[in-house]
């Protein structure tokens, strides 16, 4: 009687077995096509600006919703010198940026780094972080990985209509999984 379950048991388990191999219970929301987004527009059509915190302009070239939120790409048209965001941290993503056009300074941790066009530079998460525009006007590639919260944010800063008290930043890098920990930097 023993022998006779365990044999039933294991036909059973087959047909699981199978579908577990055939069948990727993840559901992915990652984008199974190739896409172009063209210079000077935004992958949905949408420009970002960065109302209180600085002018800059950002377009989403690769959404976190093309990739499973792996990964988040924008180009930032940097329109503030002598400007830009506060010394802060991203618990949970890296950040990458490539100078296209200007001069920039950013803080990493306790180090200063002078960029101009062609420079990239990495900022691991969990490390504090700023930067200031040193020209007039200045273009980078920003990526964060992964995506986190970051489309979000931008839509945020972008419905601002005036510039936000300090109690409302903090707020709002804290809902999008950032954390305020120091001043904007000086450019010298």
């Amino acid at each position: 009687m023993k022998r006779r379950k365990l044999i039933i048991a294991l036909l059973a388990s087959i047909p699981l077995t199978l579908i577990a191999k055939t069948t990727n219970w993840k559901f992915d929301i990652r984008t199974n096509k190739g896409f172009k987004v063209n210079s000077g527009e935004g992958r949905f059509g949408e420009h970002y600006k960065m109302k209180g915190i600085t002018l800059n302009v950002l377009d989403i070239k690769i959404s976190g919703s093309d990739t499973d939120n792996d990964l988040a790409v924008f180009e930032q048209n940097g329109l503030t010198p002598k400007g830009g965001p506060p010394l802060h941290v991203h618990p949970f993503q890296d950040e990458w940026f490539y100078v296209v056009e200007g001069e920039y300074l950013f803080q990493v941790g306790d180090e200063n780094y002078e960029m101009k066009a062609g420079d990239t530079i990495f900022l691991p998460r969990n490390v504090q972080h700023a930067f200031v525009q040193l020209t007039e006007k200045g273009k980078m590639i920003v990526s964060y990985l992964p995506a986190g919260k970051m489309e979000a944010f931008f839509k945020v800063t972008d419905q601002w209509t005036s510039p936000p008290t300090k109690e409302e930043l903090i707020k709002v890098f804290e809902d999008h999984d950032m954390i305020l920990v120091g001043p904007p930097l000086k450019a010298d």
